[in-house]
């Protein structure tokens, strides 16, 4: 089964399982872009929409989404948001470089089959200076979690990964520096992470 079809699926009950247990969470995180001037937002993965509800209203989002059936619930919660929707694929991004100031990545690093491609396209569209936000589960570097791994099997090809280990990710997207990084929930299995995109041209000499 396609992840495309898995989440056509799940959408009707993802709700449910997800919203109250990441919703202190996901505001956390999202506090962050009050702090930012106005600019454009992508939110790559967004689902269903639970990030909508805590979005600074003073950004311009762009959510992007696999599945018809989550944008169908999503659209339903940007009523009177400043929030415009497409479907796509996260992995390959239908923006030119550069074109936003922030990206949000929440639950979507460990879900799509390709996490390093996620994150370079995240920093392809991304501007000079602009910011990621991630939040999601990982192993540490190291770490043998024997039974995730023995899980992930089987968890891969239905809704999420178990064996993403963030700084592998990472290392696909060179231009970022991460800049904030802590444990949210099951004993830090759960992170909130803050990357940047270096500016290059604030280091060049006149």
């Amino acid at each position: 089964m396609s992840l495309k079809h898995s989440y056509a699926l799940i959408a009707p009950l993802y709700d449910a399982f997800l919203s109250a247990a990441m919703r202190d969470v996901r505001a956390r995180s999202l506090a962050a872009l009050t702090e930012r001037p106005a600019g454009d937002v992508l939110i790559a993965g967004i689902g269903t929409g639970l990030d909508i509800p805590h979005l600074p209203s003073h950004h311009r989002y762009v959510g992007i989404d696999l599945t018809g059936a989550m944008l169908a619930k999503a659209k339903r919660r940007a009523t009177g948001n400043h929030v415009r929707l497409v479907q796509g694929d996260v992995q390959r991004l239908p923006f030119a470089d550069a074109r936003f100031d922030a990206v949000v990545l929440h639950l979507i690093l460990a879900v799509v089959p390709d996490p390093p491609s996620c994150l370079a396209e995240a920093a392809r569209v991304l501007r000079p200076g602009g910011h990621v936000l991630v939040f999601d589960k990982f192993l540490k570097p190291g770490e043998r979690a024997p039974w995730r791994r023995a899980l992930n099997s089987l968890t891969r090809h239905v809704a999420t990964r178990l064996d993403v280990v963030f700084e592998d990710v990472l290392a696909a997207a060179p231009t970022l520096e991460r800049h904030h990084d802590e444990p949210a929930l099951a004993g830090g299995w759960f992170r909130l992470i803050r990357l940047r995109k270096a500016d290059r041209t604030a280091h060049r000499e006149d």
